[in-house]
This record gives structure tokens, sequence and C-alpha cells, in this order.
């Protein structure tokens, strides 16, 4: 596509002069993007929405917050992630300086989903512009709609011409971009499409970052604050229709509460405002096929032996919140990500069997591990493989700005958001400075047997278990050779 290769000219000539200038300058862009986003709060909430059937109050909690949020915090310590880090150094290297240098990468190809496109989007690119780089964004065909906006709001904030350029587009278009060699890809996306990226990015090397799907589990133990995790559960499985890549898709819950627990979770689903008014809860399932799915999860688990607690109520692309129980691992919606407003909840009798249902899953994405009890929370979450972990909550961790956020197994690797999030977007130089004076190196040629010996006395004295007085005296013997290096 000669558009494409286009696309890629405009962004190296505005990465030329982008990378020239300083953090700090940088920063002053990303800040007046902050106020721009602030100025347009409604017709930003309106147009994703619109966009993805979000009620308004979920547009704010899932993309405007939490991208505000990464702004502020990059506006406050972007200039002393990227600076220079020094590193100590082993006496081996005793006359040396060393450090580790942050530069811009290129031009960064970022793929966003529809479901927080405005977050999912935005972060990723500001982290990137703040590195140094010029970006292509490639938001999601289904909403077209916000693509425009996020090209806007950039535009509105002063960005330097083809700095940023939104291209949207469906499979092919990805694929054009990704085969027109882009420095960097930042996927967020199905496991499907991320492993389709990962292929066609190896065949020339291409550095990904792949932000995939969930099955996240919410272990809940009989100690626990029962009231306010039914709430969570409700909240987790169900805000956006599910639609959420850190939802609540598995629930365990200790066997002694269990059915106490069912019960308030029954009650509570009841009040639920499901549709989208202003005032409704969630709203619709984004595609049909993503019903499809939904539908086939449901019959898969009814015909394998799983109880449905709820009716099911749809109203075209409307889903009322299901839940089932007597649900086990042989089934697709215990095993497979879901996407939509279903609840299987679990018992368990102990924590290993509560850390081994949760670990039994090819995602790792987030979990939740409930307990008054800290400490035994914090010892299943470190027992936990997941990528990230919340205690006492859910969801909204992904927002935390602190902290990088990224999977593991098939949820992906690699990180944004925190210091590590920046610097995942940067060439990572280690430098090392010799201030040494001599005409050469110890390990320089030639070699010789007093060399040899002299080394071999250095490994001795660095590694060797010896009393003090025997080192010293090996130190002595190699320093009277060194001073012939000088």
């Amino acid at each position: 596509m000669p558009e494409i290769k286009q696309l890629f000219t405009k962004a190296r000539v505005a990465f030329t002069h982008w990378k020239k200038k300083s953090v700090s300058e940088r920063v002053v862009y990303m800040s007046t993007l902050r106020k721009v986003i602030v100025k347009n709060l409604d017709a930003i909430v309106a147009c994703i929405s619109e966009s993805t059937g979000k009620v308004p109050m979920e547009a704010v909690n899932s993309d405007i917050l939490p991208t505000l949020e990464v702004i502020k915090y990059y506006e406050k310590n972007a200039s002393r992630i990227l600076k220079p880090k020094k590193k100590k150094t082993s006496f081996l290297f005793y006359n040396h300086d060393a450090y580790v240098e942050y530069k811009p990468l290129g031009v960064i190809l970022i793929i966003a989903p529809w479901n927080c496109p405005l977050q999912l989007a935005l972060v990723p690119l500001i982290s990137a512009l703040l590195a140094g780089n010029a970006v292509i964004l490639k938001p999601s065909e289904i909403t077209p709609q916000v693509a425009d906006l996020i090209g806007t709001l950039c535009c509105e904030a002063g960005l330097p011409d083809a700095l940023v350029q939104v291209v949207v587009g469906g499979k092919d278009v990805g694929e054009a971009l990704i085969q027109s060699k882009p420095d960097k890809i930042f996927f967020t996306g199905s496991l499907v499409a991320g492993q389709n990226i990962m292929a066609a990015a190896a065949k020339n090397v291409i550095p990904v970052v792949l932000e995939l799907g969930g099955k996240d589990p919410m272990i809940v133990f009989e100690d626990a604050d029962i009231d306010r995790a039914v709430e969570a559960a409700v909240y987790g499985a169900f805000a956006h229709a599910g639609q959420l890549c850190v939802a609540v898709e598995r629930l365990y819950v200790q066997e002694l509460v269990f059915e106490k627990f069912v019960s308030k979770i029954m009650k509570r689903i009841t009040t639920l405002n499901v549709g989208t008014a202003y005032d409704c809860d969630f709203g619709p399932i984004n595609t049909q096929g993503q019903i499809d799915r939904i539908e086939e999860q449901v019959q898969d688990a009814l015909a394998k032996g799983a109880t449905l607690l709820t009716d099911i109520i749809k109203q075209e692309l409307l889903w009322h919140p299901v839940v089932l129980k007597n649900v086990n691992h042989e089934m697709k919606l215990m095993s497979e990500e879901t996407f939509g407003p279903l609840l299987p909840i679990m018992p368990f009798k102990t924590e290993e069997e509560a850390v081994a249902l949760a670990n039994d899953s090819p995602y790792g994405l987030n979990a939740s591990v409930w307990s008054r009890d800290i400490k035994k929370a914090q010892r299943v979450v470190s027992q936990l493989e997941t990528g990230n972990a919340y205690i006492n909550d859910v969801i909204k961790n992904i927002g935390n700005p602190d902290l990088p956020f990224g999977g593991v197994k098939q949820s992906g690797f690699g990180k944004y958001h925190g210091a590590e999030g920046l610097r995942s977007f940067s060439i990572e130089t280690a430098v090392m400075v010799n201030k040494n004076k001599m005409k050469r190196e110890i390990n320089w040629f030639p070699y010789t047997a007093e060399l040899l010996k002299t080394v071999r006395g250095l490994i001795n004295v660095l590694y060797a278990d010896l009393p003090l007085s025997e080192k010293i005296k090996i130190f002595l013997t190699m320093r009277r050779f060194m001073k012939t290096l000088q």
C-alpha cells in the first residue's frame, strides 16, 4: 500500500526532530494534551459511549480517568525515569564508571482494541512519545469515531505534524503496517491476533509488546468481608458487560461461605440496571460474534452439568447477567476467555486448592484475592501465575500508573505503565567508561605465562574462600605485575 509507505516516511522525518527535544520539552506537550482532554470531557464521553456501548460512567472509569492519571504521573516522573542511570561496578572494573542511557527507538506502531479505545490507544502512545518516538496508531476499525477523536485531540494539543498519525482499517491494513518495518509494535487484543502479529514481526525481528486476553480468577476466602466481596464480584464480572481484559471471569469461593455468597450475588444482580440510558450500570455486547461466543460457552457448560441460576434475558445486543454454578474446568467458560456478562462460581476447600484452580489456565493477566488476613492473601498472590494481582479489590489496579502492567503465559508479555513501561519504548544502552591510564589492560595481548599466573591469582582473590593473609600475599604479587602495564 503506497499510502502506508508515505505514513512511515513522514513519521521518520518527524522522529528526527522530535528525538532531539529534551524529555522536559516533550512533557510540555503531554501536559497540554491532558488539558485538552479535560476541556473536551463531555464530547469524549459521548464519543466513547456511542462507539462502544459503554454507559457514560464506564467511559469515564475505564477510559478517561486511567489516561489522565498516566499523563499526570509521567509529567512528574518522565525526566527522572529516562535520565541516564548510574550503575555500580565490581572490583574487576575498579577504575570504571557505568551507566544505562535511554534513547528513542524510532517509529512505534500501536494497534489498539475497541473495548477501551481511548485508554488502550493513548496510554502507550503517550509513553512512546515521551520516550522520544514517533507513533503510527491503528485503532480498531470497530470504533472509527474514537480514532478520529484521538487525532483531533493530538492536533489540538499542538503535537508536531506527522508525529502521531492515525490510520483506520482492518487486518490488511495491520499487515501492511507491520510489513513496513516499524521499530516496535505495541498490540492490545486477542490471543489469535497477537500470535499472528508476533509471527509477522518475527520475519524482520521487530520487538513486540503483547497485551492479550485474560481469564481472571477471583478467590474469596471464608474470612473475607463477604458483603464487600459480593459487590466487587458483581462489578468485576459485569462492568462494561464483562468486555474488559481484566474482568472477573472465574469466581472461586471457599466452601463454608459458598451458598451464602451465591445467595447474596443473586440478590444483588436483580438490582442491576441494564441498558443504554445515562443511569444504567452496563450496556450492550459490542458485536454479534461476541454474542455467539457467549451462547456457545453457556450451552457447553449446561451440556456438561452446570446449573444456570438466572434466566437468559437478551434484547438484541443487550444481555442481562448470567450466573452459573456446578461448573468445572472441563467447560469452555472456565478455560476460554468470555468477554461477556457471565459469572461462573465454583467452591474450593483449601488454600492449596484455590491456588491450583486459579493457576489452571492458559492465561495470566490479573487476579484478586479476598481475605481479612493480608499475610495469607499475600502468600496466595505469591503463588499465582499472573502478571498482576489485587488484594481486596478488582480491576482498577490496571489504572495505577506507578506499577508496570502486563501478562504472562497466553496473556502476553512486556510491560507498560510505570518506569518499566516508559523505558520499554526506549533503546537501553549500557555504557562503561574506562578511566585507566595504563598502556594496556590486563586482558590485552600478549598472553604470557606471567599473565596467566596473575589472572589465576585474581580469581583466587575475588572468588575463593581463602584466609585474608593469603589473599594479601597474592594481591601483592599481582600488584608487581600490574606495574609493568603502566
